[in-house]
C-alpha cells in the first residue's frame, strides 16, 4: 500500500510515460507496480467514471418524477372543480 504522497506521486509518474507514448504495461514496470495492481487501480477507476455518468441520469429521473407528480396534483383539484360545476 501506498501513502497519499506516494499515490499521487506514482500516479503522476505513470501519466507523464502515457503521454510519452509508452504502454501501460511497461509504466507500471517503470513504477514500480505489478500487472496486478496496474489491472486493479484501471478497474477502478473505470468504475468510477461509469458510475460518474450515471449519477446524472438518475437525478434527471427524479426530477421527471417530481414534474409529473406535481402536474398530477394540480390536475386533480381542476377535475374535482369540473363535477361540482352545475352543467348549463
Amino acid at each position: 500500500r501506498f501513502s497519499d504522497e506516494g499515490a499521487f506521486a506514482i500516479s503522476f509518474e505513470i501519466e507523464v510515460h502515457l503521454h510519452d507514448g509508452s504502454d501501460v504495461l511497461s509504466v507500471g514496470c517503470k513504477a514500480g507496480i505489478s500487472d496486478l495492481l496496474l489491472a486493479q487501480e484501471v478497474w477502478r477507476a473505470l468504475q468510477l467514471q461509469l458510475s460518474e455518468k450515471k449519477a446524472p441520469c438518475k437525478e434527471n429521473e427524479r426530477v421527471k418524477k417530481s414534474v409529473a407528480d406535481l402536474q398530477l396534483d394540480k390536475l386533480i383539484p381542476k377535475e374535482s372543480l369540473n363535477h361540482l360545476r352545475p352543467k348549463a
